[in-house]
Formats: structure tokens, sequence, C-alpha cells
């Protein structure tokens, strides 16, 4: 008996003006490439740059060692997956070109059939348009808990790579934008880290 290929989603993004967007993508097999400190630095780094660069507003981040998760609402000309395009390069390249002048051995779990490594999983990951105030809230929650559902962590602020800590008041790698308008409190500690619901 034959096995079925595999099922390819046929999606298209469908951005809203001044949308909030959540956003997951994966390293290349879901292998964890960015299990390192040193390497969720390089993508704090990159995502910093690409701020600068495009002016997102960034709301809430998590790395995670084989997939990241972002809330964020892109700004002016510049569409989601130029954004996304450029910060995933921006890490690839790094962290390949380190990889191959220490001639790591996790290469070979990357390279595609010509060779040449992949870092980050082919495809645009996935994303959605954020709704409303709750939907918001709720992803907030999702991104700050995952590393205490993995287990990494006890507390969500106690994950260096994540805004938890940006929402809690306290010092972060990387800065967040507060939310324009709304019930939602900047630096409440408790609906930020809140588990899901």
């Amino acid at each position: 008996m034959r096995s079925a290929p595999p099922i390819r989603k046929n999606m298209k993004r469908r951005e809203i003006p001044r949308g909030i967007r959540f956003v997951t993508f994966s390293c290349e097999r879901r292998l964890p490439l960015l299990g390192h400190r040193a390497i969720r630095d390089v993508f704090a780094t990159a995502l910093a740059a690409g701020r600068r660069k495009f002016g997102f507003a960034l709301f809430a981040w998590v790395v995670m060692p084989e997939h990241v998760h972002l809330l964020l609402r892109p700004r002016g000309e510049f569409p989601l997956n130029r954004i996304l395009g450029y910060v995933k390069k921006s890490v690839a390249q790094r962290v390949i070109a380190r990889w191959k002048a220490m001639q790591a051995p996790g290469l070979g779990a990357i390279a595609r059939p010509d060779g040449s490594p992949r870092f980050w999983q082919k495809g645009g990951g996935f994303d959605r348009n954020v709704r409303d105030e709750q939907e918001f809230a709720k992803e907030i929650r999702y991104i700050h808990r995952n590393p205490v559902t993995r287990g990494l962590v006890e507390r969500p602020e106690d994950w260096r790579w994540s805004s938890a800590r940006w929402w809690m008041g306290q010092p972060s790698l990387l800065e967040c934008d507060r939310p324009e308008g709304g019930r939602i409190e900047w630096g409440n500690s408790q609906w930020c880290v809140e588990a899901r619901t």
C-alpha cells in the first residue's frame, strides 16, 4: 500500500493594514538549532536590527530551542515577509558562518541535497491576524508561558530570551512597544504571564 503524499498548505498571507500579527517559525526539521544561549542572543540582536531597519512594532517575543514566536505590527511599506526574511537571513548567515569556521558536526544535519545548509524550515511559518484585545492578551500569555510549559524554567521571567521581563517592568534584552489604547495595562505582571485560558 502506498503512503499518501504530505499535505501542503496553500495559504496566502492576508495582512490587514496596521494589523497585529502572531507569527511562529521553526528551525530546519524542528531541530534545536537555537538551543545554545549565544545563538539565541544572535537572534535577539537580529530582531533588534530588524526593528531599527523596518520600524515595526514589537509587542512580545520568545526564542525557544527550535522555534520562535513573535507578536508584531508591520509599519509603512514593509510587509511581514520582508521583515521575517531579513531577521531569519541575518541569523542563518551569522550562525552558519560560525559553524563552518568551527567545522561543527551539526552542519550535516541541516544540509540540503546540494550540500548547502538550511537553518530555517522552508516556507513562511505560521502567522495570523490578531482580531481583538482579548486575543492579543491570550497570545502574549502563550508566548511568555512557552518556556515554562516546556520545562525550561519555572517562571516566565526566568527565560532571558523573551519579552516577559519587559512586560513585568524588569531589565530585558529588547524593549517592546506598548499597545496603543485599550484596557491592557503595561507592566501588569499577572495577565501577561498567567496560564493560557
